[in-house]
């Protein structure tokens, strides 16, 4: 074991109150005072570490904080990303208190992700009291929105990964323990039918019915699947008509679209935008489409997580590699070409359920894994 890894260890139980702190500040994302609450202590954790504090106010979602160590150092940032908002509304912690069972912390918002905030934190605490706190800048960002998709964040994710050497997404690692080198892109698509109502039993001949028109579309949509090399098409929810004795005129369906490269993505909107009506008279009008691109495993995140895993060797960590089905903001900042390694955070189990909780021996392990890759990043 490293002396890092071993120092680490010895303050898990600072560590774990620092998450328990964190997790006491509820922070659903529609409540603005509340996720601004926790911005006000985060602004004054990071400060007190000797960052310069950014703050950018939002609207109807909490104010974003970018945090900034050695800004005039040379090179570009490593920088972490992260979220302060949860899914869980005000309240839950009352109904669901902290505790801990079986070696974990269990809490809402205790894995998505208050403890990956927590892991910035310490690790940043920990290398300024070791003296080893590199001559280099680093970022951390902290947005507010991410758990509805970062509509109020997205673009300034994509300036600041675009100033970055390497972006560090604090999610949470798998159940397993594995640092995530792909996830899914996400597009989704709406699909309406306009057809042309008549009397299903007096004159039926005279309708154009949107919903065998949809049903029309629905199995060419069906047939974009390609589940073996992951792209995934989905058609979930589907409505028309509004009588039973009414040839409707209008129908529609949602899909829902995951796939691992952004040519596949590509290859999903080539097609949708081709659909053509089958019914003569009918009209179809498609909108959406890629709202998340994918996190690729391709040659630089490969060499990214390679250059992860000796680092987490010579510490004395096992460091794997998995992926995900669905989306994190690290799928913007890779987008632009930046070297992005996901679930920089802690293990845990039960994200957005009832047991959510964080494996307590993975925080200070964690903690020690970030440090070290901080300290000694070539790039």
């Amino acid at each position: 074991m490293s002396d890092l890894l071993a120092a680490c260890r010895a303050q898990t139980e600072t560590m774990i109150d620092l998450v328990r702190t964190l997790v006491e500040y509820e922070s659903f994302t529609a409540e603005k005072a509340a996720v601004d609450r926790l911005a006000d202590f985060l602004a004054g954790q990071l400060a007190g570490l000797g960052a310069a504090v950014e703050r950018f106010p939002r609207e109807g979602v909490g104010d974003i904080l970018l945090a900034k160590w050695n800004a005039d150092a040379p090179g570009k940032p490593i920088t972490f990303v992260g979220h302060m908002d949860t899914v869980l509304p005000l309240g839950t912690l009352a109904e669901r208190p902290l505790r801990i069972e079986n070696g974990r912390l269990y809490g809402p918002g205790a894995i998505d992700m208050k403890s990956g905030i927590a892991v910035i934190l310490s690790a940043v605490r920990l290398l300024r009291e070791r003296g080893e706190f590199p001559d280099r800048p680093v970022w951390a960002l902290l947005t507010s929105d991410e758990e509805i998709g970062s509509p109020n964040s997205k673009d300034l994710i994509i300036e600041v990964a675009r100033q970055s050497g390497l972006c560090l997404i604090m999610e949470p690692a798998t159940p397993e323990g594995a640092l995530k080198t792909w996830r899914k892109g996400v597009a989704d698509f709406k699909i309406k039918v306009t057809g042309r109502a008549s009397h299903a039993g007096g004159a039926p001949e005279q309708g154009i019915n949107a919903v065998v028109e949809l049903a029309h579309q629905i199995l060419k949509i069906n047939g974009l699947n390609d589940l073996k090399n992951g792209t995934s098409v989905s058609p979930t929810v589907i409505s028309g008509g509004h009588a039973t004795n009414v040839i409707p005129d209008q129908a529609q369906a949602y899909v829902d679209v995951r796939f691992l490269t952004q040519a596949e993505s590509d290859r999903i909107d080539a097609a949708m935008a081709e659909l053509y009506p089958v019914l003569p008279g009918a009209t179809l009008e498609i909108t959406g489409g890629d709202h998340r691109p994918p996190l690729e495993r391709n040659d630089q995140m490969r060499a990214v997580y390679a250059q992860a895993k000796r680092i987490g060797t010579e510490l004395g960590l096992t460091i794997d590699e998995a992926g995900s089905g669905g989306g994190s903001d690290g799928n913007f900042t890779a987008s632009v070409g930046t070297p992005t390694l996901d679930g920089m955070g802690p293990t845990g189990e039960g994200l957005h359920a009832a047991h959510e909780n964080v494996l307590i021996s993975s925080v200070p392990d964690k903690v020690a894994l970030v440090a070290a890759m901080l300290r000694e990043w070539q790039m």
